[in-house]
């Protein structure tokens, strides 16, 4: 059927106690899927208001605060995500959207920039004017602005129930006419390059390009066609527990890695693995971890997240290796790897609490991470 089309690891199966009807088992993803109709909503296990706690800290501890007011009364994902998004977009643009310089390429009556000789020569047989030119423009027409916007369309063409959202939206969308519409591939969404210049607009974009991502639409089921908003628990609880182990240990993120890929299995270095968490001294590195928010085990492949996590401990010739789950998915344990001398820790975090509590439980972690890393690095 076409809801198990679109959302990923979704089991539908006749129901064995209804006639005529299914069972709906979701993965790990949440969020809702609009057909022609109906509506599905997929919620979270956890409480809206703790997931936009781990999405917004996620984005900017400094201020996860501000971004989580107002939306208690949010009866789905996406319209807790909307007014979140509202904010932080307007606060990086309180002072106006931001300006960069870009390349454009025009024919000009006189020269602006650098003359672009070749296209002179192939279109106008080097006679002047127009003159073929490419130069930089100061404009606010830039990536940042058009993930911006991007999103903040995808978020309007929803379903959203409360009108309010929908205006905040529309406010907030009128401020980014001078940019470009861009329709952006949720697989390939540009990540730009901040620098003290723009790094004020890194909180909005990241949530941006988490918005994009998980925006569908023109779903090819009927007509009208259908929509989705879907969110994968197990990216959003990864970039938690690593923006959180990072303020935890107040190390740079450059000795700090999420998703780092300078570990290979083999000699030949062909076979490249990128652990969720790692911590490099210098270049060697000194710790690896793996998140889940769902085990992976499926009916044909048992504990695929502890050979996946042993891989990364024997890649990088460490004796431990790390795996957070999300309470409920497994209990702390540690494995005893056989003949390997490689202990696979497994550590639980409890999503449920507030969130100074689920911060003082990530305390907990990093507090055990650092003294395995200081532990190894003094033996050496």
């Amino acid at each position: 059927m076409a809801l198990a089309r679109i959302v990923p690891d979704l089991r539908v199966a006749p129901s064995p106690s209804v006639p005529d009807a299914f069972d709906v088992t979701p993965g790990s993803w949440i969020g809702a899927v609009c057909l022609p109709g109906v509506e599905i909503q997929i919620l979270p296990k956890i409480e809206l208001s703790q997931l936009m706690f781990l999405v917004s800290y996620a984005v900017d501890p400094a201020s996860w605060q501000s971004s989580i007011q107002g939306f208690s009364h949010a009866e789905s994902v996406c319209e807790a995500i909307a007014p979140a998004y509202v904010r932080m977009v307007a606060a990086a643009t309180k002072r106006g959207l931001l300006h960069g310089y870009r390349t454009e390429e025009d024919s000009l009556l006189t020269v602006r920039g650098q003359i672009r000789f070749g296209d002179q020569l192939r279109r106008h047989l080097g006679l002047a004017p127009p003159v073929e030119v490419r130069f930089d423009e100061f404009s606010a027409d830039i990536v940042e602005n058009q993930i911006l916007k991007a999103a903040l369309r995808a978020l309007s063409r929803m379903r959203l129930r409360s009108g309010l959202v929908a205006r905040a939206l529309h406010e907030v969308w009128v401020a980014f006419e001078p940019v470009a519409t861009v329709e952006f591939d949720g697989a390939r969404v540009p990540e730009p390059t901040f620098t003290r210049l723009n790094r004020h607009y890194e909180p909005s974009v990241a949530l941006a390009r988490l918005i994009l991502r998980g925006c569908s639409f023109d779903l090819g089921t009927g007509r009208p066609p259908g929509t989705s908003f879907l969110l994968d628990m197990n990216e959003v609880f990864e970039a938690f527990l690593y923006r959180a182990l990072l303020e935890s240990l107040a190390v740079p993120a450059a000795v700090f890695r999420r998703g780092s890929s300078g570990l290979t299995l083999d000699e030949a270095t062909r076979v490249r693995l990128a652990p969720d968490l790692s911590w490099w001294h210098g270049n060697n590195c000194v710790f690896v971890g793996d998140a889940k928010y769902k085990r992976l085990d499926g009916a044909d492949f048992k504990h695929a997240d502890l050979y996946q996590l042993l891989a990364y401990a024997t890649a990088a010739n460490l004796d431990h290796g790390l795996l957070v789950y999300a309470a409920g998915e497994s209990d702390p344990v540690a494995h005893r790897v056989r003949f390997a001398g490689i202990e696979l820790l497994v550590a639980s975090l409890d999503l449920s609490g507030e969130p100074a509590q689920i911060l003082d439980e990530v305390g907990r972690i990093a507090d055990g991470v650092r003294s395995n890393v200081l532990g190894r690095l003094s033996g050496e």
